[in-house]
């Protein structure tokens, strides 16, 4: 039995989520708010969100809350927004604004 919780189309970039989902894969699922509520990255409030979802759905599907633990987090580019930035002698920068898609998967011990 697995449980899934996705989030896409997220505001951020895939560089900034990455390194926080590094700090909580394999982790039981309560170490891994602790984590997340105690890192000071802009990452943590959403992943704690949808870990807490994650847990959720889990929980929907009969699955023991205390045995549950981060089997498989990734996160993958979603679509960049092009913006531009006026530069001097009326050239123009393109400023990409990143998005992001994050899948946390939740698992039991054996």
């Amino acid at each position: 039995m697995e449980a899934r919780a996705y989030l896409r189309n997220a505001r951020i970039s895939p560089r900034k989520v990455q390194i926080v989902l590094d700090l909580i894969r394999n982790k039981p699922v309560d170490i891994a708010l602790a984590t997340l509520d105690l890192t000071p990255k802009a990452a943590s409030p959403l992943l704690e969100k949808l870990l807490k979802s994650a847990i959720a759905n889990a929980e929907n599907n009969s699955m023991n809350k205390d045995n549950l633990y981060v089997a498989e987090c990734f996160v993958t580019p979603g679509p960049t927004m092009k913006r531009i930035m006026p530069r001097a002698q009326g050239r123009a920068y393109r400023i990409l604004k990143r998005t992001s898609h994050i899948t946390i998967v939740l698992k039991e011990e054996e």
